[in-house]
């Protein structure tokens, strides 16, 4: 599958099958992560892997009950491990860099028939509260993992007129 074949079918999946994630399909989604970029290659980010039910459980809780998030055989958790680092930008390193890892996750774990959905709600403090994650490291974002046990439809997007200016803002 090309890349643009990737991008325009993936769908936010929030019904997942039980079937396991083969532990090579979980590699590669892993291993996108880890190849992707980051500002000065610091690489600061750590990715937390829940399989047990009961973990899974609790993270759905701290997710605003998402019992379906629960539902999946795997949670990843992408976290921002050096969270002051300030690019000359002004943009915080851990964030931007750790989200950059975590659609190259996304996206791989599409490529292989798996799904996933990006979740920005969920409690922080509950989260490192469950997975034991330190107190100076940030949850940047979680997704369950999993085979979909759904099609939705693709959601409307704004045009290219809408979202891209030339030589300037307007």
């Amino acid at each position: 599958m090309s890349v643009h074949a990737v991008i325009t079918s993936r769908r936010s999946i929030r019904a997942y099958t039980n079937a396991p994630i083969e532990d090579e399909k979980l590699e590669l989604v892993l291993e996108a992560a880890r190849l992707s970029p980051s500002a000065r290659n610091r690489q600061e980010w750590k990715f937390i892997v829940a399989k047990d039910a009961a973990t899974r459980r609790k993270l759905g809780a701290a997710s605003g009950d998402r019992q379906w998030v629960a539902d999946a055989p795997v949670i990843v958790i992408a976290c921002a491990t050096e969270a002051e680092y300030v690019m000359s930008c002004g943009q915080l390193a851990g964030t931007v860099d750790t989200s950059i890892a975590f659609a190259f996750l996304v996206l791989q774990a599409h490529e292989l028939g798996l799904g996933t959905c990006w979740l920005g709600a969920f409690n922080e403090a509950e989260v490192k509260a469950i997975l034991g994650i330190p107190q100076h490291v940030r949850v940047v974002a979680m997704t369950p993992l999993g085979y979909p046990a759904e099609s939705p439809e693709a959601k409307p997007r704004k045009s290219l007129a809408e979202i891209v200016a030339w030589e300037g803002y307007r």
